[in-house]
């Protein structure tokens, strides 16, 4: 079959626009790297957000859960471009050292005590102070992450104010230097009580099947908030990090359509995280 000079033009032009939508379809999706608690990966929110983010920006994200403490030293070795944590104080410390920029409020639940159904200690729905200090004084098994994560931080908090000294070296003290739920499960076997973001708690219960484990001992209490930000990591001490894409991160996971996103994650029907990006740091 003949074809025209004109035919031929258009050909071309539609194999043209194939190669290059075809380049755009291959491409590889940019990558941010982020440093987060085990809080945001054991409860399945990462795995959760990730394809929404691919799908609403191109971006691909990597991370790394940690406890705060090492999140954040991650971020101080610009090993990440991005930092989602909770642990206030050590936050306002990475701010005010430089390391982070833009940091934003995105989210948050809440701790709560947990321990044996029969409660030794006796202290089921006291106020949080006065619970640690009679786990201390009655001597039961306290099961620690000391990792110098979000929660560990809020733990050593209350146990300075239920005046408790020298629980470090105590017995009855059990440090596991593991993530959340693996301390759940290290606390569960022990007979002890732990303290837990509300958010693993509850993917604990999930994996009960059935079986009796841990309860909630305390809730509610104002000293139990659990905050979680997000922080850039600063291109001023990193130029290598990826500061562009740490931006659009923060901009997508505060806003109103991922807001309602994470309020729409559940794990056994409980809602795990609160959004809360509408309130600013005056950073």
């Amino acid at each position: 079959m003949r074809i025209s000079r004109k035919s031929s033009i258009i050909a071309l032009c539609l194999v043209a626009c194939l190669l290059v939508f075809g380049s755009f379809a291959t491409a590889k999706a940019p990558v941010l790297r982020m440093a987060t608690t085990t809080s945001t990966d054991n409860t399945g929110l990462l795995d959760y957000l990730a394809p929404i983010l691919l799908k609403d920006t191109g971006i691909e994200i990597q991370w790394v859960s940690v406890g705060t403490g090492k999140a954040l030293e991650y971020g101080r070795n610009g090993d990440v471009d991005v930092v989602l944590t909770h642990s206030p104080s050590q936050e306002d410390r990475f701010m005010e050292e430089g390391a982070g920029v833009n940091r934003r409020k995105v989210m948050y639940n809440d701790f709560v005590l947990i321990g044996p159904a029969n409660d030794p200690a006796g202290v089921k729905g006291k106020p949080v102070v006065q619970a640690f200090a009679a786990i201390a004084a009655k001597k039961q098994k306290l099961v620690s992450r000391a990792d110098k994560s979000g929660t560990h931080t809020a733990e050593l908090k209350l146990l300075e104010r239920a005046g408790v000294k020298d629980f470090d070296k105590a017995d009855w003290y059990v440090q596991t230097g593991q993530g959340m739920l693996k301390t759940i499960n290290i606390a569960d076997e022990q007979n002890g009580y732990a303290l837990s973001d509300r958010g693993t708690f509850i993917k604990y219960e999930a994996g009960l099947e059935g079986r009796k484990g841990l309860v909630i001992i305390c809730e509610g209490d104002k000293e139990l908030l659990n905050r979680y930000s997000v922080m850039a990591v600063s291109p001023m001490k990193h130029p290598n990090v990826k500061y562009d894409l740490a931006l659009k991160y923060i901009d997508w996971i505060t806003s109103s359509k991922v807001q309602k996103d994470i309020a729409d994650f559940k794990v056994e029907g409980k809602q795990l995280f609160f959004p809360e990006a509408e309130t600013r740091y005056g950073h």
